[in-house]
């Protein structure tokens, strides 16, 4: 069964949030029309002071509408777009993705997979607590988990609108898992 877009939100401005939209449109190579993250090279703003021309693998934020339920249960109410994200999923397992999966969303658009968001402190500014439930260590492993959904990069563009239908297709293995871009 597909996955579905619930949302989709852009922002011309750095800020935390983004604007819900009625659709989007994906431009190959860049991101989000009209989106601040939108471009070549990197646009993260604290990034873009030290790593100003490394390709940009953070051109579409996607977030799991699941994510938002999860963290109602612990008292945080979010709600797509709040986050920063341009997509939010539903149905689809964004963190069990490996590195290179290509998401076909409607009719046209196709992303690419790069690596989980690196959730950082404005996340307690936005809601005190929050970060701690979207980062957290892993007390066997001592690995990190990450929940604030995936990055990827416009394979080919289109426009995305709510309800559109998600296919993942999986790269060829072997599977590398996802890691922080």
């Amino acid at each position: 069964m597909p996955g579905q877009v619930a949302a989709v939100c852009r922002n011309e401005e750095y800020s935390f949030s983004k604007p819900h939209r009625d659709s989007i449109r994906l431009l190959t190579g860049l991101g989000v029309e009209g989106d601040v993250h939108a471009g070549e090279t990197i646009r993260h703003q604290f990034r873009m002071t030290y790593e100003p021309d490394l390709p940009n693998l953070r051109q579409v934020h996607l977030m799991h509408e699941e994510l938002f339920h999860e963290l109602a249960l612990k008292g945080f109410e979010v709600s797509a777009g709040q986050l920063g994200e341009n997509i939010t999923t539903r149905g689809v397992d964004l963190l069990g993705l490996p590195t290179g999966a290509l998401l076909h969303l409607g009719e046209q658009a196709v992303l690419e997979v790069t690596g989980l968001r690196n959730p950082c402190a404005k996340i307690n500014d936005f809601r005190k607590g929050l970060l701690g439930e979207v980062f957290a260590m892993d007390p066997l492993s001592g690995e990190f988990t990450f929940k604030c959904g995936v990055m990827a990069v416009v394979r080919r563009g289109g426009t995305v609108r709510p309800d559109d239908a998600i296919q993942v297709e999986p790269p060829p293995p072997p599977y590398r898992p996802l890691e922080r871009v």
